[in-house]
Parts: structure tokens; C-alpha cells; sequence
């Protein structure tokens, strides 16, 4: 049995021809299913028949300037994607201005700066202290004196004196 949904799905309500609406007039008769499709399908052609009516009606009764200003609007719109690196520039060119003058810069002092000496830096790591070895007492050596030692040092001194 052939169902007359296919029918409502591929061809709109209005574009039914009269030996579609006749087939499926008979066909209704039978089938309660495709009954309530084919209701379904004229009611929704009735409501959008009466929308369209209705946006006509609202679009001979709008604003005279209505359509000016949409127009402007549309235009401006088209023309601003010609100009969309402009406005980029415009928002952010002091920034890529103030990054380029950095870079340059980093590049002049990287490659004009004066070399440093290699006995700088063998000196800089002959220092025995580091401010870990001080904090955390790693590094002693044996020949380094405890508290202790060094107290008995400073009295031991100032007992002599006397």
C-alpha cells in the first residue's frame, strides 16, 4: 500500500497537482494515518499562507525609511570588509609598533654588546659560597670552623688579653 507521506514530504501543498490530491483523497479514505498527515500538511499550508499575508501587510505599513536605513546598514557592512585591516591596524598598532622597536632592540644589544672576558666569568665561579650553601650548610669543608669553635676562639682571645 502506498502512503501518500512520501508525496506530502517531496512536493509542497501548493505545488499538488489535481491527480495528487485525488489520489490521495482516496487513498485518506482508507488510511487514518495519512489522513492526519494530509490535515496536517493543509493546516501548515493555511498558516504559512496567512503569515506571508500578514509579513506583506506589516512590510506596506512600515516606516518609510525602514528600507534606507537597512540599505545603509547592508552597504556599510559590505564596505567594512575591505577595510577590516585597517580598523586591525588602527586597534592594535601600537602594540606591534612598540613589540617590533623591543625586538630590535634585543637584536642590537645581542650582536653590538661588547663580548665578556672569560676570566670574568672563571672568577665569578671560583667564589665558594652560593647563597643555597650558606642558607641550607651544604658545602662545608673540614677546614671551615663550627660555632662552637669560633666561640671559644673569641673568648679564648679576650681571656688572654687580661
Amino acid at each position: 500500500m502506498n502512503h501518500i507521506t512520501d508525496i506530502l514530504d517531496n512536493t509542497p501543498f501548493n505545488g499538488l497537482t489535481e491527480s495528487d490530491l485525488r489520489a490521495i483523497r482516496t487513498h485518506t479514505g482508507s488510511c487514518v494515518e495519512c489522513a492526519h498527515a494530509f490535515a496536517a500538511a493543509e493546516l501548515a499550508s493555511v498558516l504559512l499562507a496567512e503569515r506571508i499575508s500578514e509579513a506583506a501587510d506589516n512590510t506596506a505599513n512600515a516606516n518609510p525609511f525602514f528600507q534606507t536605513r537597512v540599505l545603509a546598514a547592508w552597504r556599510e557592512q559590505q564596505a567594512g570588509g575591505a577595510w577590516s585591516f585597517r580598523r586591525l591596524w588602527n586597534a592594535t598598532g601600537a602594540l606591534v609598533a612598540s613589540m617590533a622597536a623591543t625586538t630590535a632592540a634585543l637584536a642590537v644589544l645581542m650582536f653590538v654588546a661588547p663580548v665578556t672576558n672569560p676570566t670574568d666569568q672563571q672568577t665569578a665561579a671560583l667564589v665558594p659560597y652560593s647563597a643555597e650553601s650558606v642558607v641550607l650548610g651544604q658545602d662545608r669543608d673540614d677546614n671551615q670552623m663550627t660555632n662552637d669553635q669560633i666561640i671559644s676562639a673569641i673568648y679564648d682571645d679576650d681571656d688572654e688579653g687580661k
